[in-house]
């Protein structure tokens, strides 16, 4: 894992840039359409303006009307968009002071948005080797002392559900829609696996809510320039972005796909964690979030939370219609490719093997990677013989440790890969398996819906 000496440009460009403030936000509706914009300001030099678009398509009939009648909570949910959205722009400086004008912040929703920009921004500050306290390293002033008023509008019952792309959205999808309750999906900036996991569901494009979201050109060119880059938390952005959703849908439920995996740290024995918007515990600090600030009709909860990445690799496997067109390869995404190195095909292909053995894994993946001696490095990263998992949405090391030895059992001795091999040198004594049968307790998924859980894990 390479690390940036980044400190004293960190202090330069905080120096040099003391303020970044979030001056405004607007919003307008055209047809079924609602567009979000934002006016952030570094210092007096650079201005940036990104914007987002739901597209609500079948799942709300009349948008204007909707908006009209809820519209202190359309202008709470906006402005919290907003505070997410900066977070990718005040990262280029890490400015000391971050100056809020479109809305009044309480002591306590400061504190909760400094944790989040906190725990959120753990890798870009390590990354970046990066002195930063949880104290210190901003203060938010909020200049707008009327507080938005928490209001409660009518919700009806049905799933929103966020599409990914990859397996743990497509068993969610699956097992929400044999509940016979109604089901939207919900995908931000849509794309070939993302689009064919909705058409696999047997569902319509149509139906589907999309959110186009764009960065300002303008940050990319500071990235370039040499300012400050690194990881946000996407999740936490996404999260705020569904609450409009569910605001202009009217559907109380927002499903995520986030499992157990999320919580562990990605440097053992440290706070930080790639997945922490993912997490559980970003999880319960949302959900208490909105129901103080913005409303409490909304349930944001992920359906996924009480399994382990082997639990849903064992649903997943059988759902053979969703094979050919998932990803969960980041390098490969924009061409809707598997990339055949990095550390999420990696974990896929050792999840897949476990379940449907390496030659089908391997077809699925498009190369046997764990035949490939060049990919050791990834490998001891994801089975904890390197100090530091890779910075990516991967299960634990036990989880990966459990599922090679179950490939192992299934393959016969002389097909069993490099990697493969090296494992079973490396753990000479049996690993305890999990019981498939066991739900993790920390969650908040309805009791309904653990039935649901149970019944496909049997």
């Amino acid at each position: 894992m390479i690390r940036n000496d980044h400190q004293e440009l960190f202090l330069r460009l905080r120096q040099q840039f003391p303020e970044f403030t979030y001056e405004s936000f607007h919003y307008e509706v055209s047809g079924r359409n609602l567009s979000l914009s934002f006016h952030f300001r570094l210092g007096d030099k650079y201005t940036f303006h990104p914007h987002s678009v739901f597209r609500f398509g079948a799942s709300a009939a009349d948008v204007e009307k909707i908006v009209k009648q809820n519209r202190e909570l359309v202008e709470n949910i906006a402005f919290n968009i907003g505070m997410i959205e900066l977070i990718s722009y005040w990262k280029a400086s890490c400015s000391p002071t971050v100056v809020i004008r479109p809305g009044a912040l309480s002591d306590e929703q400061i504190n909760w948005w400094k944790k989040l920009y906190f725990n959120g921004l753990g890798e870009f500050f390590y990354l970046n080797s990066i002195p930063a306290d949880p104290d210190s390293f901003m203060q938010i002033k909020p200049l707008n002392l009327q507080p938005y008023r928490v209001v409660e509008p009518f919700f009806k019952e049905g799933y929103l559900v966020p599409i990914g792309g990859g397996k743990d959205s497509a068993v969610s999808l699956s097992l929400l829609l044999n509940t016979g309750k109604p089901v939207t999906p919900l995908i931000m900036n849509p794309r070939g696996a993302t689009i064919e996991t909705v058409k696999a569901a047997g569902l319509q494009m149509e139906n589907v809510l999309t959110i186009s979201r764009t960065i300002d050109p303008l940050l990319i060119e500071l990235n370039k320039q040499g300012f400050l880059n690194g990881h946000t938390p996407f999740s936490a952005m996404l999260a705020f972005h569904t609450l409009m959703c569910s605001a202009i849908t009217g559907f109380a439920n927002i499903v995520l796909s986030n499992e157990g995996s999320a919580n562990e740290s990605t440097i053992p024995g440290t706070g930080i964690n790639h997945q922490y918007s993912k997490s559980f515990e970003f999880e319960q600090d949302f959900r208490n979030y909105y129901r103080t600030n913005i409303c409490s009709g909304i349930s944001y909860f992920s359906l996924l939370r009480p399994l382990s990445e082997l639990q849903i690799a064992a649903i997943f496997s059988r759902l053979t219609g969703y094979h050919d067109v998932f990803r969960s390869c980041n390098a490969g995404s924009k061409t809707d490719e598997w990339c055949g190195k990095c550390p999420k095909c990696m974990f896929t292909h050792i999840m897949l093997s476990a379940f449907l053995g390496i030659t089908e894994a391997s077809r699925i993946i498009g190369n046997n990677m764990l035949g490939n001696p060049d990919n050791e490095e990834v490998f001891n990263e994801l089975c904890g013989y390197s100090p530091i998992k890779p910075f990516d949405c991967v299960g634990t090391t036990l989880e990966v440790k459990q599922a090679l030895q179950m490939t192992a059992g299934r393959e016969p001795v002389d097909n069993r890969p490099y990697l493969l091999q090296l494992f079973l040198r490396r753990e000479v004594s049996p690993l305890n398996l999990p019981d498939f049968g066991i739900l993790e307790e920390r969650h908040f998924v309805p009791d309904d819906l653990i039935s649901v859980l149970k019944n496909n894990l049997r």
